[in-house]
C-alpha cells in the first residue's frame, strides 16, 4: 500500500467566531468593506474570495458563505466577521508559512517518500500551514508503521513558530523494533502438512541463523500475498472449493512479537468437464484451442486459467486488440466434483498508434532512440513490438532504465500515444587502469570512449596507453544504425609498440600498424552477425631463443643476418554471430549473450592461420527484485596455422597465442601468468642468449631449461561464477550504477601443436628457489576468488578488483590483489 495512501488528506473547516452577534441576527446593505490583519495576502486577492459586494444586502446565509469562502482559499486559520455601523469587518489571522520541513528519526521511510505524501496534502515549503491536516497526517503515518509491524511506532508533528508568521514544521518519528513472528499455524489442513504449505511463505519464523534472506518481521501486505500464495497452492492443484475461513493475528503484551493463524477449508478436488471458448477470436479458434493447456479430464489448475487468459490476451495484442477481455466463467457441479469451464473473449476495438513520444533523455537525440523501436506510429498497436522495443533500449549501454505507457487520446477510442521514460546513464569510459602487482608493481594506462557520441548512438574512442611493457594509439568508430535497417559500419586505426618480457610473456618486440573496417547485418531483436577485414603490418626485433618459436621464426630468418628484424604483412578477415537476451546493456541481471568468431587471413597474407573464439555468460535472478543474481561465464578458443608458404608449413604466430591472467581472464593474477613456459635447450656456456638462454654447441650435451614467462599457446579454456549481491551501505536505487559480486576464476591455456614429450629426454638444468623443477612446471594452471566492486561514475565505469589465488605452481607469479580503477566492462 502507498504511503500516500495511507495519509488522510483534507481537513474539516472550523467554526468561525463571531464578535458581534448583530452581524448575524441583523440584515443592512454594506457601504463599506474593510478588511482587518493582512500580512502577506494583498487585500485585492482577499476581496476576491468575499461573495459580498458593497450594495448586497447582508443576512445570515451570506456571513456563512462568506466565512466558507474565506477558509476555502487556504489562506486564513481564523476568521471572524464583524460590522461597524454600515460597515463589513472582516478580521482574519493568516495561516503561518512553512519556512523549512524537517524529518528526524525516520529509517523505514525515506525522505523523499515522505515529501511526495506531504505535498499530496499541501504541506510543503513555502506554502500555508493547514495545522488541521497534520493530526490526520501523524495517524496516517502510524498507520503505515502498524502494517509493517512496528506497533511501538510514534509520530509527532513539532511546530516552531519564526519571525513574519512562519514556522519550522518537524515530523520526529520513534520507530521502534519491528515485531518478529513468533509461530506461523495453518488450522483444518489435513492434505497438505504446515511445512509444505508454508515452504513458498515470504513470512517465516524461527529461521536459521545463516537464512538471511528470509523475512521474519511482520508486515500485512506480505501476510495478504502468503494468504495468496495458500490459496493458489490449492488451486493449482484442483482444490477449486479451497477458502481461507479466518485469519488471526495476536501480538505478545510487550508488543514484540506476533502469532498468526488461519483457517483453511480444504474441499476436494475437481476435474476439467468441458472447455468452451466463445466470443470473437478474430478467425483464430483453431490454434488457440490447439495451444490451450486447459484439458478436459485433466484437474482444474488456477495458474492454467489464469496462463491462458493472459495468453489469449496476449495474442490478440499482436494484431493491435490491445485491450481485450478474457473471462472465465467456472460452471461447478458439485455431484461429480467436475467443473466446465467457458473462456468468454472480448477483442474490442483495434488499436492504432498515433505518437511515439521519449521522456528523460537529455542527451540522446529522439531519432536515436526510435531506431531501435520496433513498433511504429500508424500501425497497430503490438503489445509484443512494444516489449521488444522496451528490451533494444534497455541493452544500449548508456540507458540506465527503460519503461514505457499507453495514453489513450480523449475523444479517439482507436488511439493511442506510446510514452517511453527513460534514465540515462554516463555513456563513456575513460578507461584509465591504475594495477600493482608483485612484480609488475605499479602500472598505469589511458583512453577515452564514448558510446553515445554527441547524443547520436555512435561509438567512438581514442586509446593511448603509455605502461612499462606497451605503448600505442588507437583511435575506433562504429555506426550502429548506418541504414534505417539497422546495418552498422565500423572502423580502427592503430598503432602499438610491445615489450613481452615487461608483459609476463616471452622475451621479443614488436611494432604493430593496423587499420580496419566492419559491417553488422541485424538477423533479429536478438541475433547480429558481423564481417571484417584488417589489414597488419608487424615487425618483430630483440626476439629471444625458445624451442617454441624457432618453427615460426625460420621461416622469415635471414641467413646472412640472422638477428635481423623480421616483418610481415596480413589480411585477416573475420565473421562473428553475436546474441544477447540481457535485461540491461551494463549490470544485466537477467538473460545471457554469446558471442562467436571466425577469423582467417587470405592466402596473399605473409602469415596463414585461423582463430575461432566463443564468450558466453549467463544470468539467473535469485530473487524477484533481481539484487541478487547468478552469472556463469566461459571463454574458449582455438588457432592454428593452415597450408605452407615456400615449403614453410604454417602455424599460428605466437604474437597471436592465447594468453589468460589480469583483470579480464583471471583477476588475482598478473597479466599473462597462465599457459606453456618458454623452453630452451643449452649446456655447459657455450652460447648465451639475449634472455640469459642457454644454446647448446652438442645436442647430446643438452639440458633442458624455461623462462619463468608465459608463451601462450593455441587453445585456451577460460571460465568462473560471480554471486552478485546487494552492495552494502547502497540504497536498492543505486543498482544500476554500483555491483558487488563475489567471484571465482578458472582457466588455462595449451600448445596443442609443440611436441612437449621429445624434450623429457634432457636433463633438467634449471632450479628455482632451491627446489629441482620437474615438467608438470612447464605449464601452470591457476585459478582464484575474490570480491569485485563496479561502479560508473560520472566520468564512466570504474572497477575495484580485490582478488586471492587459490590454486598456484609456484608463488612467485601469484598477485595477491587487484586494484583496477577504470576498466571497461
Amino acid at each position: 500500500m502507498k504511503l500516500k495512501q495511507l495519509v488522510a488528506a483534507g481537513a474539516i473547516l472550523s467554526s468561525a467566531s463571531f464578535a458581534n452577534a448583530a452581524a448575524q441576527d441583523s440584515e443592512f446593505v454594506v457601504e463599506d468593506i474593510r478588511v482587518e490583519g493582512l500580512q502577506r495576502v494583498a487585500l485585492g486577492a482577499a476581496l476576491t474570495y468575499l461573495p459580498v459586494q458593497v450594495g448586497d444586502e447582508l443576512n445570515t446565509f451570506r456571513v456563512t458563505q462568506l466565512i466558507r469562502s474565506l477558509y476555502s482559499s487556504t489562506h486564513f486559520e481564523n476568521v471572524e466577521i464583524l460590522r461597524d455601523g454600515n460597515t463589513l469587518v472582516v478580521r482574519v489571522s493568516e495561516r503561518p508559512t512553512i519556512s523549512n520541513i524537517i524529518f528526524d528519526g525516520n529509517d523505514d521511510i525515506k525522505d523523499e517518500q515522505l515529501q511526495e505524501s506531504l505535498d499530496g496534502n499541501g504541506v510543503r515549503i513555502g506554502e500555508p500551514l493547514d495545522k488541521t491536516v497534520l493530526t490526520s497526517i501523524e495517524n496516517g503515518l502510524k498507520d503505515f508503521f502498524y502494517s509493517i509491524g512496528k506497533y511501538n511506532a510514534d509520530v509527532t508533528a513539532i511546530i516552531t513558530p519564526l519571525p513574519r508568521n512562519r514556522v519550522d514544521l518537524k515530523l520526529l518519528f520513534e520507530e521502534g523494533d519491528a515485531a518478529e513472528i513468533e509461530q506461523i499455524n495453518i488450522v483444518g489442513n489435513e492434505i497438505f502438512s504446515d511445512e509444505e504449505l508454508m515452504d513458498a511463505f515470504e513470512l517465516q519464523y524461527d529461521t536459521p541463523w545463516w537464512d538471511f534472506l528470509s523475512e521474519t518481521r511482520y508486515q500485512q501486505q506480505t501476510l495478504q500475498g502468503d494468504m495468496e500464495t495458500l490459496r493458489n497452492h490449492y488451486l493449482n492443484r484442483g482444490y477449486l472449493r479451497f477458502n481461507v475461513d479466518s485469519t488471526q493475528v495476536s501480538m505478545t503484551p510487550e508488543k514484540s512479537g506476533i502469532y498468526i493463524a488461519m483457517n483453511v477449508t480444504e474441499g476436494e478436488q475437481y476435474t476439467i468437464s468441458e472447455v468452451e471458448l466463445v466470443g470473437d477470436v478474430l478467425g483464430h479458434e483453431e490454434y488457440i484451442e490447439r495451444v490451450l493447456p486447459l484439458t478436459e479430464g485433466e484437474l482444474y489448475n488456477q495458474a492454467e486459467v489464469t496462463y491462458t487468459e493472459e495468453f489469449i490476451s496476449k495474442y490478440l495484442g499482436r494484431f493491435g486488440y490491445a485491450y481485450p477481455t478474457v473471462t472465465t466463467v467456472p460452471e461447478i457441479n458439485d455431484e461429480d466434483k467436475t467443473v466446465k469451464l467457458t473462456l468468454s473473449v472480448d477483442p474490442g476495438k483495434r488499436i492504432y498508434v498515433n505518437r511515439i513520444k521519449f521522456n528523460g533523455n537529455v542527451v540522446t537525440a529522439d531519432s536515436v532512440l526510435r531506431q531501435n523501436v520496433s513498433q511504429m506510429e500508424g500501425t497497430w498497436l503490438s503489445n509484443n513490438l512494444l516489449e521488444s522495443s522496451k528490451n533494444q533500449l534497455s541493452r544500449l549501454t548508456y540507458m540506465e532504465e527503460v519503461e514505457f505507457e499507453t495514453v489513450r487520446i480523449p475523444g479517439s477510442e482507436d488511439k493511442v500515444d506510446v510514452n517511453y521514460n527513460v534514465k540515462e546513464q554516463p555513456s563513456g569510459s575513460f578507461n584509465a587502469g591504475i594495477g600493482y602487482g608483485d612484480r609488475t608493481k605499479l602500472s598505469l594506462q589511458a583512453g577515452i570512449q564514448q558510446d553515445n557520441f554527441l547524443g547520436t548512438g555512435k561509438r567512438v574512442g581514442l586509446n593511448l596507453s603509455t605502461v612499462s611493457y606497451q605503448r600505442s594509439a588507437q583511435i575506433t568508430y562504429n555506426d550502429p544504425y548506418f541504414t534505417i535497417d539497422g546495418i552498422s559500419l565500423g572502423g580502427s586505426l592503430g598503432y602499438s609498440e610491445f615489450d613481452g618480457s615487461d608483459f609476463n610473456v616471452i622475451q621479443y618486440n614488436s611494432k604493430r600498424w593496423s587499420i580496419g573496417a566492419n559491417i553488422g547485418y541485424p538477423i533479429n531483436e536478438f541475433n547480429r552477425i558481423n564481417f571484417g577485414l584488417t589489414y597488419s603490418n608487424v615487425e618483430l626485433f630483440n626476439r629471444g631463443y625458445y624451442e617454441q618459436t624457432e618453427q615460426f621464426y625460420n621461416q622469415f630468418t635471414d641467413g646472412e643476418d640472422p638477428d635481423a628484424a623480421i616483418k610481415y604483412d596480413s589480411y585477416l578477415a573475420s565473421v562473428s554471430w553475436s546474441r544477447s537476451t540481457l535485461n540491461r546493456g551494463l549490470f544485466p541481471t537477467a538473460g545471457s549473450s554469446q558471442r562467436a568468431s571466425f577469423s582467417i587471413t587470405t592466402p596473399n597474407s605473409d602469415v596463414n592461420y585461423f582463430k575461432t573464439v566463443f564468450d558466453g555468460k549467463w544470468y539467473f535472478p535469485l530473487s524477484r527484485n533481481q539484487r541478487w543474481s547468478f552469472l556463469t561465464r566461459v571463454r574458449l578458443g582455438y588457432g592454428n596455422g593452415y597450408g605452407d608458404i615456400n615449403g614453410n608449413e604454417q602455424i599460428l604466430p605466437f604474437t597471436e597465442n592465447f594468453t589468460a591472467g589480469g583483470s579480464d581472464s583471471l583477476r588475482g593474477f598478473e597479466n599473462n601468468t597462465v599457459g606453456p613456459r618458454g623452453i630452451f635447450l643449452g649446456n655447459s656456456g657455450t652460447i648465451t642468449g639475449p634472455d640469459g638462454e642457454l644454446f647448446p654447441a652438442d645436442p647430446a650435451d643438452a639440458t633442458l631449461s624455461w623462462s619463468t614467462r608465459s608463451l601462450g599457446g593455441n587453445a585456451m579454456v577460460l571460465g568462473g561464477v560471480e554471486l552478485i549481491v546487494p552492495t552494502p551501505f547502497v540504497e536498492e536505487e543505486m543498482d544500476n550504477s554500483v555491483r558487488t559480486s563475489l567471484f571465482v576464476d578458472v582457466g588455462n591455456v595449451w600448445d596443442t601443436e609443440f611436441d612437449y614429450d621429445y624434450y623429457r629426454q634432457f636433463d633438467i638444468a634449471s632450479t628455482q628457489d632451491g627446489e629441482l623443477l620437474d615438467y608438470s612446471d612447464w605449464s601452470l594452471y591457476r585459478s582464484s576468488a575474490g570480491i569485485s566492486v563496479q561502479w560508473i561514475s560520472p566520468m564512466g565505469p570504474m572497477v575495484f578488483s580485490f582478488s586471492k589465488a587459490i590454486q598456484q605452481r609456484d608463488g612467485d607469479d601469484a598477485r595477491f590483489f587487484t586494484f583496477n580503477i577504470g576498466q571497461t566492462f
